[in-house]
């Protein structure tokens, strides 16, 4: 199941929402589904303007990245969010 333009803006209410709550453990829920929201929208900003200069079609399939690429990828989104979260 992917995650279309519907999807995403119910997930960023239900972010919104949390955010406002009294407990700590909920209003840090709530910023961290924000926050991922809003890489989600920079990397679709940064996947349309990678794919527009080499006419790759919008609906081209990508190939998942490495394992490797993938690990760094999770550790550096940890780091972010551990970052974002003491700030």
């Amino acid at each position: 199941m992917r995650l279309d333009a519907e999807k995403l803006e119910v997930l960023r209410g239900w972010g919104d929402g949390l955010s406002g709550d009294e407990r700590e453990e909920v209003r840090s829920a709530g910023r961290a589904i924000v926050l991922l929201i809003e890489e989600i929208d920079r990397l679709h900003i940064d996947l349309w303007h990678l794919r527009r200069p080499d006419g790759v079609a919008p609906d081209a399939t990508v190939e998942p990245p490495a394992p490797e690429v993938q690990a760094d990828l999770g550790a550096s989104l940890r780091r972010r969010l551990l970052a974002r979260r003491r700030a």
